[in-house]
């Protein structure tokens, strides 16, 4: 009975799978609505250059005198380092980053830029854009998707010189913001700091987004029914499981108790898991700080 129980919660998990990447793809794309605001209303009439693609689109929007719109070059320089990727990468990474990278054009070319900033003072104008931009990237990237840009170009850096991510962006961003500066529409040095402004409270915000639900928690589950737990867990989260022996104080009585570590958002599924094959399931959850190795942080060397 507990088998065909089992087998029967894997048939549920198969049939919400797809519901769950059509959710995946409509957050990816109503997630870069923001982004695209934070470019044309914040940025772009302030004459403020961001780091990335998007900055090096917004030098080559300013140097063509406004000829070369910046989604035009966005899309183009886009689906280049995308071929790139393709054959370094993979395919996998390719296909929701291409549905990033035409949700955020499209975006671009709808969002009008104004002749007029929306928010009159550029540092206000760039503490809100950034933290604007930078949550909704963030939930971009927790829907395994991505907007391409110099991310492409980060991983096949990385690919074949195994350097950090982080280093290579920033690298990326301190060129193309310096570069700005020859600009007529930016040439200041105020205009510079308000751009590596910009991409600071951009990528913080980015990683205060993600690292909340990147959260590790630890599950102590005590139930009879521990094999159909475990089985579970290892099946649908998916996380690997430890048994631990142990005795009741009271009964004396012989039992397994299940230990799982797992991201914070993973918690729910945990709990429905349990709770659809024992209800009377005994459960204990606490935040762990700090947890490496097989499928969470890598370890520092």
């Amino acid at each position: 009975m507990s088998k065909i129980k089992l087998r029967e919660l894997l048939k549920e998990y198969q049939r919400m799978k797809p519901l769950v990447t059509i959710k995946e793809y409509f957050m990816i794309a109503i997630s870069t609505i923001p982004y695209a605001l934070a470019v044309n209303w914040i940025l772009v009439p302030h004459a403020i250059v961001g780091g990335g693609l998007t900055g090096l689109c917004e030098i080559i929007y300013f140097a063509t005198d406004t000829f070369i719109p910046i989604w035009l070059s966005s899309f183009v320089l886009n689906l280049a380092l995308l071929v790139a990727a393709f054959f370094t990468v993979g395919w996998r990474y390719c296909v929701r980053t291409l549905w990033g990278v035409l949700c955020y054009t499209i975006w671009l070319r709808v969002v009008d830029i104004p002749d007029v900033p929306v928010i009159s003072d550029p540092f206000m104008a760039v503490i809100l854009g950034g933290l604007f931009m930078g949550v909704f990237l963030g939930v971009v990237f927790l829907n395994n998707g991505s907007t391409g840009g110099v991310d492409i170009v980060a991983m096949i850096v990385n690919k074949y010189h195994h350097l950090p991510m982080g280093r290579v962006l920033m690298a990326c961003d301190i060129v193309v913001i310096l570069c700005a500066y020859f600009l007529p529409e930016v040439h200041s040095i105020e205009k510079i700091l308000f751009g590596f402004c910009y991409t600071f409270m951009a990528s913080t915000a980015v990683d205060w987004v993600i690292n909340r639900t990147r959260q590790s928690v630890q599950f102590f589950i005590f139930s009879g029914k521990y094999e159909e737990i475990a089985e579970a867990i290892m099946t649908q989260v998916p996380r690997g499981v430890t048994f631990l022996e142990a005795q009741g104080g009271y009964t004396k009585n012989p039992g397994k108790v299940i230990t799982v570590i797992a991201r914070q958002y993973e918690s729910s599924k945990i709990f429905r898991l349990v709770h659809s094959i024992d209800p009377n399931a005994f459960v204990s959850q606490s935040q762990v700080r700090g947890v490496f190795g097989q499928g969470f942080d890598p370890m520092a060397k």
